[in-house]
């Protein structure tokens, strides 16, 4: 249990459910070739998969002391698993992640992209040492990572099967993954600012210079509802565009009810947050918004076979 709690397996869990999705319950059900075939794609999941995992890992090991003020709870390294095990754990699944990365590259015979899963560790490692105490950076960086996982999925398994025939109708497929990824980006962008507003007293006496460190809770917290309008707005016109022009009724309903009507709810209530509990509780609406945002492309789908 103590080794799941290290890599923090219920993230991993969503990481791995939300590329599966994309594969199966979108990619799949197009008349269109892919380029890896299941268990190939299955190295790519895990391949992914490991390297969060040991972006975790590092992570935990860097924020020990930050951790036992903020969240004494959850602290694992000295407390069952060693530094030092912890370490060795770290490496064990950055080689195997990169390694499955090299590995899959060759396979569709396009080796460069082994180099993809060396950045994604690399800017894990750096994110955990030294980008994380950087203001709005380090943010930045893990919502990118984030994102990538889901061009990543576009990268390996449709960009390999283009050709001329096909080129137009998978660079409308890449398109909804990067609209995806922008979701995504945007989400976890505005949720690592209420993470760091939440975690404020551990990382100021940790001497980072997190954005509520550097510019006030108050303020940081109003930077968050202005990054929040952005996905609001831009959700309600994608919805209008896509979902009702297409007479996708039931996905506009589900668009309403569990990522707009959300994203509303910590618009409004972030404004008269004032305790690290009304924090983590903002930080856990926003994970269900990119959750349920995720899972919307099941219902996309389905309305779309079934309206057909």
């Amino acid at each position: 249990m103590k080794f799941l709690k290290l890599i923090r397996y219920k993230n991993l869990l969503m990481l791995a459910f939300m590329q599966v999705l994309f594969r199966y319950a979108f990619l799949k059900q197009q008349d269109i070739p892919l380029a890896l075939a299941d268990w190939q794609y299955g190295l790519l999941v895990l391949s992914t998969v490991l390297l969060a995992a040991a972006g975790y890992v590092i992570n935990n090991i860097y924020d020990v002391f930050t951790d036992t003020i903020n969240k004494p709870e959850d602290v694992v390294i000295g407390k069952g698993i060693s530094e030092t095990a912890a370490y060795n754990i770290y490496i064990g699944l950055n080689i195997t992640g990169v390694a499955i990365g090299f590995i899959l590259s060759n396979i569709i015979l396009r080796p460069g992209f082994a180099s993809l899963f060396i950045l994604i560790a690399s800017l894990l490692y750096f994110y955990a040492t030294t980008l994380k105490q950087i203001m709005i950076l380090g943010n930045f960086v893990v919502a990118l990572l984030l994102s990538a996982s889901v061009l990543i999925i576009g990268v390996f398994d449709l960009f390999p099967a283009t050709n001329s025939e096909n080129q137009a109708q998978m660079a409308s497929l890449f398109s909804i993954l990067t609209d995806y990824a922008l979701f995504a980006f945007m989400i976890n962008f505005i949720r690592e600012i209420i993470k760091d507003i939440e975690d404020v007293n551990g990382d100021y006496n940790q001497g980072m210079n997190t954005l509520p460190i550097a510019i006030g809770i108050s303020r940081a917290a109003k930077v968050a509802v202005a990054f929040a309008i952005i996905p609001f707005i831009s959700c309600l016109f994608y919805v209008n565009k896509y979902f009702v022009e297409n007479n996708l009724f039931i996905a506009t309903f589900y668009a309403f009810a569990f990522v707009l009507a959300p994203l509303l709810y910590f618009i409004i209530k972030i404004v008269s947050a004032k305790t690290s509990k009304d924090y983590h509780h903002l930080s856990s609406v926003l994970k269900l918004i990119l959750f349920f945002g995720i899972l919307s492309i099941l219902v996309i789908t389905l309305n779309i076979k079934y309206n057909a």
